[in-house]
């Protein structure tokens, strides 16, 4: 049996997998993907303000709210941009929990709900 934090990790593989499939289907060229694949690290400027409003921010852009919601609104009838943006989030966000990189505590960055960053697991 796998520790629940392996299986986090390998819901994120999946994850990032089953976007990869949604982004194909949208008929979107591949540069969006790579070119925005790193957009929701944008989150992160908010350590600037301290490790509380930081841990916030990268949370607000790390959650699946956000890219559920895009790809909900593509299934109720918005544009394909919707679900190719969603798709990328959603690849972003899974390979960050298929790598160890958790929602953050706000006691620092380093601490997530899957572990402190860079402890082995």
């Amino acid at each position: 049996m796998f520790p629940a934090i392996g299986i986090q990790r390998l819901e994120g593989i999946a994850w990032f997998v089953l976007a990869v499939f949604a982004f194909d289907a949208t008929g979107w060229v591949w540069w969006w993907f790579g070119g925005l694949l790193i957009a929701p690290d944008l989150s992160m400027l908010g350590y600037v303000f301290g490790p509380r409003l930081g841990a916030l921010g990268y949370n607000l852009g790390h959650t699946l709210i956000g890219p559920a919601a895009m790809i909900a609104a593509w299934f109720g009838g918005a544009p394909s941009g919707f679900l190719a943006g969603g798709a990328i989030w959603l690849a972003h966000i899974g390979a960050d929990r298929a790598f160890g990189y958790g929602l953050k505590s706000g006691a620092g960055f380093q601490e997530t709900h899957l572990g402190r960053i860079g402890k082995k697991t």
